[in-house]
């Protein structure tokens, strides 16, 4: 029996109602699927029932990775590697669809890379993720929440984003200490263009630096009080950072660009 790895935030999703939903969210016959961090291969064993025409996994555990070559032989292309490592642009052009029970550990850490590294042209036409429920609620919280923050600017910026369900802490082995949630990505065919992700963080970073303070402060700090700014974008500096909408983020990230070129 394999043992997880607390190191590798390994933790194996078993409950079959629960796999059974995940394949069948968006149909995957004859579609190219990437799953990340396949673990054991309960997810995988599902996913190949539906017939996909190609099915590659990203899986960093060396045993891991032996145990599905032997359990699936030709039926998966296996990348043994680090996925904060991998260029999924390197393999994928488009219309893959991503599956991924991510470790807890580095599950932001994943999202933004992807979100960072995208260009116009997507390489997905779907994520289908799994997160920490307190992680999956960051991401998916509206503006004028308490969990509204950097994490939901970003992950909301190029991608539509719903929660399909929640999954209690039984459905895996080892069982985790928290509840998690999955969470389906689809790209956006309409969003602001901003010339640098880099400059989308250091506004939210900056904004979000301290949260419960009013954005007079960094606003000052980014726009040196720019009253044209200010106006354009019908900004009352008496709010606090949770309280700006997402668009109004990236179109100040748009003004700060503008301010350097």
């Amino acid at each position: 029996m394999i043992k997880a790895k607390k190191s590798l935030g390994q933790n194996f999703l078993i409950d079959k109602n629960i796999l059974d939903k995940i394949v069948n969210i968006v149909n995957i016959e004859d579609k190219i699927i990437l799953e990340v961090g396949p673990g054991t291969g309960n997810l995988t064993a599902q996913i190949l029932k539906k017939k996909p025409k190609k099915f590659f996994t990203i899986e960093k555990d060396n045993e891991l990775a032996k145990i599905l070559q032997n359990k699936f032989q030709n039926q998966i292309n296996i990348i043994n590697d680090d996925i904060l490592n991998i260029d999924e642009t390197h393999f994928f052009k488009k219309n893959v669809i991503v599956f991924g029970n991510l470790p807890y550990n580095i599950s932001t850490e994943i999202l933004s890379k992807w979100i960072k590294n995208l260009k116009d042209d997507f390489w997905f036409d779907n994520l289908i993720l799994m997160f920490q429920k307190e992680v999956a609620n960051r991401i998916i919280a509206e503006f004028n929440t308490s969990n509204y923050g950097r994490l939901s600017i970003i992950s909301n910026w190029k991608l539509n984003i719903k929660k399909i369900l929640d999954i209690k802490r039984e459905c895996f082995l080892p069982k985790p200490k928290v509840e998690s949630s999955l969470l389906f990505f689809t790209p956006k065919k309409n969003f602001v263009k901003i010339k640098d992700v880099n400059n989308l963080e250091k506004i939210t970073r900056t904004f979000f630096n301290q949260r419960r303070k009013m954005l007079k402060k960094p606003f000052n700090q980014l726009f040196n009080g720019n009253q044209k700014i200010i106006d354009k974008l019908k900004i009352d500096l008496n709010l606090r950072p949770q309280n700006l909408s997402l668009d109004t983020y990236y179109k100040l990230t748009c003004e700060y660009e503008n301010l350097r070129s």
